[in-house]
C-alpha cells in the first residue's frame, strides 16, 4: 500500500511538472499583453473626463493626453519632430498650414463611419476643401467675456474694449496674434484678414493706444476670470462658458458687433502617428452623436454632428451663446491662410507685444 502510494504521488508529481512547463510555454499573463494607446494632444479644458473614461471602458484603448495653448504651439511642436502625438485638434486655418508643410496623414474615411452624421456646411472648407486630411470636431466664436462682479459697463465691440479708459489694467488679450490683430482690424472695420499694409498699421496704432492698458496677455483667460482677477477678457466662447458655469451667471459674452472669430476645430492624424488603428477608433467615438452631445454639455462648444442638437437638454438647445443667431454671425469671419503677408503680420505683433 504505501509503495503504491509513493508511486502515485510521484506519478501526480510529474503529471504536475509537465504541465507546469506546457503552461508556462502557451500561456502569457494578462499584464504582458501590449497595452493599447492613443496619444493625443488638444487645448486644455476641452475633452471631459467621463468622456475619455467611457472611450477607454468600451475600448481598453488609454489615452494618453498632453495639452498646448496656442495652433502656432501645436505647429511648432509639430514641425521641431515632436513624435508620438495620434491624434491634434487644430483650428481651421492651422489645418492648412499642416498640409502644406506635409505634416498630416490622409484620412481613411472606411475607418470613420460616424463621419456620415457630420453637417454638411462644416465640411468643404477652404482650409481643406475635400476633407482629406480633417474632419470637423466642433465650432464656436471668439468674443468678450466680461464679469458682472467687477464691471458695470457697457461693452458691445472691441471698439469699446481697446478704447475705453474705464478698463485701464481690467482686462486681458489673448496672447495670439491672428485673434489680436484681426479683433483691431475688425475695430476698424476691416476684415481680420486684412493683407494690406495700411490697414495693419492703422491696427497696429490702435493697440499700441490700448497697450499701457492691457492687464496681460494669455492664452488662458478662464481661471483669471473665474478667480476675479480680470473683468474683462478676449476669449473664447467655450472659455467663457466654462468661466460662467464656475461662478454662476455673473459673466457675459459678447460678439462684439463689428464681428469677431468663426472657427471650426478639427481632429487629425499627424505623420508621426506610431497607433494609428486606435487613432480612427477615437476619431470616431468623438463624432458619435453621444459623445458630441458630452462634449457640447462639459466644454460648451457647438456641435458638428448633425444630430447632436436634437440630444441636448432644453436650455443649452436655447444657449444663445453656444447657438448664437444667424443675425450676431454675420460679421463674423473664419480665419484664413496669409500667405506671404505672415512676415508682415509677425513683424507688427513683436512689436506690438514690446512696446513698453
Amino acid at each position: 500500500m504505501n509503495a503504491f502510494i509513493r508511486k502515485y504521488k510521484y506519478s501526480a508529481l510529474l503529471i504536475g511538472l509537465i504541465c507546469g512547463v506546457l503552461t508556462a510555454c502557451t500561456w502569457k499573463p494578462q499584464s504582458s499583453a501590449k497595452s493599447r494607446v492613443v496619444n493625443l494632444a488638444i487645448w486644455s479644458n476641452y475633452l471631459s473626463a467621463d468622456l475619455v473614461s467611457a472611450f477607454q471602458k468600451r475600448t481598453g484603448i488609454q489615452v494618453q493626453m498632453s495639452n498646448y495653448s496656442s495652433n502656432e504651439e501645436l505647429l511648432a511642436k509639430l514641425q521641431a519632430g515632436a513624435s508620438g502625438y495620434d491624434v491634434v485638434v487644430p483650428s481651421d486655418y492651422m489645418v492648412f498650414s499642416m498640409i502644406k508643410l506635409g505634416l498630416l496623414h490622409e484620412l481613411d474615411y472606411s475607418q470613420l463611419p460616424h463621419s456620415r452624421s457630420l453637417d454638411p456646411k462644416f465640411l468643404k472648407k477652404s482650409y481643406d476643401p475635400t476633407n482629406k486630411y480633417s474632419v470637423p470636431y466642433d465650432w464656436g466664436t471668439t468674443g468678450i467675456a466680461v464679469s458682472r462682479t467687477l464691471y458695470k459697463g457697457s461693452i458691445k465691440g472691441w471698439k469699446d474694449l481697446f478704447q475705453n479708459e474705464d478698463l485701464s489694467g481690467k482686462f486681458s488679450l489673448l496672447d495670439d496674434s491672428r485673434e489680436v490683430l484681426g479683433a483691431a482690424l475688425k475695430a476698424q472695420g476691416h476684415s481680420l484678414n486684412s493683407k494690406k499694409s495700411a490697414e495693419l498699421q492703422e491696427a497696429k496704432a490702435l493697440l499700441l493706444k490700448a497697450r499701457r492698458r492691457v492687464k496681460a496677455f494669455t492664452s488662458e483667460p478662464l481661471m483669471p476670470l473665474v478667480n476675479s482677477e480680470t473683468a474683462v477678457a478676449h476669449i473664447f466662447m467655450s472659455d467663457a462658458l466654462q468661466a460662467r458655469k464656475a461662478v454662476g451667471e455673473k459673466i457675459d459674452y459678447i460678439i462684439p458687433e463689428e464681428g469677431g472669430t468663426f472657427w471650426v476645430d478639427n481632429l487629425v492624424v499627424p505623420l508621426g502617428a506610431t497607433h494609428l488603428v486606435e487613432a480612427y477608433e477615437f476619431i470616431n467615438f468623438l463624432l458619435e452623436g453621444k459623445s458630441n452631445a458630452s462634449t457640447v454639455m462639459s466644454v460648451f462648444v457647438a456641435p458638428t454632428n448633425s444630430g447632436t442638437f436634437a440630444q441636448l437638454p432644453l436650455e443649452y438647445q436655447l444657449n444663445q451663446t453656444l447657438f448664437p443667431a444667424a443675425s450676431a454671425l454675420v460679421h463674423c469671419e473664419m480665419i484664413e491662410d496669409l500667405g506671404d503677408s505672415l512676415a508682415e503680420w509677425d513683424r507688427v505683433w513683436t512689436e506690438i507685444k514690446a512696446y513698453e
